[in-house]
């Protein structure tokens, strides 16, 4: 007789057959344990005609531009040739029967290290989750995001202004029908301390209790609508003490309102607009909660990150994205002069499907850094694509 593991792995392997299966065409039964495999292989050439952070260069971020030369990472001779493969993702998505619903579950990562990791082609994790019911436990977007508005680029970071940061959470779903849904979460704080700024050059973030998240979205045939909202507390202590003191939270928090809608035919309008204090970790590529203010004490530093992007059809091989974005930080008093203060990014782009599940094409992207003394540097780069899913 086999045994219990024995058996779920009989059945299990039993599922991924039937999978397989149906991809011919043949029936597959809805009430056993089933594994879904997806993912693509995508290579970047990219040419640069300015420079930026070489651990970032395969992606065009504005806050990686360099604008204090020498001095910034990136600084030197303008142009750079670069090739990537760190965008190819594989993912896993698993479905288990239970007497409580369907328990579903995510595994997904791709190639483009970050961190420690930062231009290395490493393992990067980006889903790693599981729901039953109303609940959702473990790695996924942030409620306070909006990964829909997300346009049809081909470069890898994306808009600069837009609210996107996947993190670890414990999500609530209490209402979800007729395509209305509302959530709460808890989910992993983490604040971004300017050590530049007046009298914080030894002060660490201290989080202590986690962020609160909010999400109501609206989906229907011509698109949807989302609203978010967040609470945080933005905690903080002074290194090299015994007690960690002076050490303090303030508080932080912020709104984003976003919604994709259809125009003419296939057509997709992209849209978001967000406003707070302390959510620069909740940004695409921005700048700092917790700065001081010119007396020297810390204060949550207010952001407004937004965007506008327009998806076009051309015909059924042809397609085209064409948007900006942009983030303001409102800079303190305390803050050096050399604190981002203006990001922006721009892009177009031309991407061809010769057949299905292939891509190809060209995109051209400029992005600008301006500080609070009003320095700024740019840069300029054409991107080609081509990507095969499976």
């Amino acid at each position: 007789m086999n045994s219990p593991k024995q058996s779920f792995r009989v059945k299990a392997a039993c599922a991924v057959l039937a999978s397989t299966l149906g991809g011919f065409g043949l029936a597959q039964a809805q009430d056993k344990p089933r594994l879904e495999i997806y993912g693509f292989i995508q290579m970047d050439a990219i040419q640069d005609f300015d420079r930026v952070d070489p651990a970032w260069n395969s992606t065009l971020r504005p806050s990686k531009i360099p604008v204090n030369c020498p001095g910034d990472a990136g600084c030197g001779a303008a142009g750079e040739t670069i090739f990537s493969v760190r965008q190819t993702r594989l993912g896993f998505n698993g479905f288990v029967p239970t007497s409580s619903g369907e328990l579903r579950t995510k595994f997904e990562f791709d190639m483009f290290g970050v961190g420690v990791d930062a231009g290395q082609t490493t393992i990067r994790l980006r889903h790693a989750w599981g729901e039953l019911g109303q609940f959702l436990v473990g790695q996924t977007n942030s409620l306070f995001m909006d990964g829909d508005v997300f346009p049809n680029t081909i470069d890898y970071w994306g808009p600069t202004g837009m609210m996107f940061f996947r993190t670890v959470q414990m999500r609530w779903t209490p209402y979800r029908k007729d395509g209305t849904k509302f959530a709460v979460a808890l989910e992993g704080p983490g604040t971004a301390v300017d050590n530049s700024s007046a009298g914080l050059g030894n002060v660490s973030a201290r989080n202590s209790v986690p962020d609160v998240t909010a999400q109501w979205r609206l989906d229907r045939d011509w698109g949807h609508a989302q609203v978010a909202g967040i609470l945080r507390s933005l905690g903080y202590q002074t290194n090299g003490t015994a007690d960690g003191s002076p050490s303090g939270s303030k508080q932080g928090y912020g709104i984003n309102l976003s919604g994709s809608y259809k125009v003419l035919g296939k057509d997709m309008v992209h849209g978001q607009l967000a406003y707070g204090k302390g959510i620069a970790n909740y940004s695409n590529d921005c700048c700092v909660d917790l700065a001081s203010d010119a007396a020297g004490n810390p204060e949550a530093v207010p952001l407004i990150n937004w965007l506008v992007y327009y998806d076009h059809s051309w015909n059924e091989k042809f397609t085209s994205s064409i948007g900006y974005s942009q983030n303001v930080q409102d800079n303190t008093g305390g803050q050096a002069g050399s604190a981002q203060h203006i990001g922006t990014y721009a892009s177009v782009n031309l991407l061809y499907y010769p057949v299905k599940n292939v891509m190809t094409g060209v995109e051209l992207l400029r992005g600008e850094r301006e500080n609070k003394n009003g320095n700024s540097g740019t840069d300029t780069r054409v991107q080609f694509s081509a990507k095969y899913n499976f």
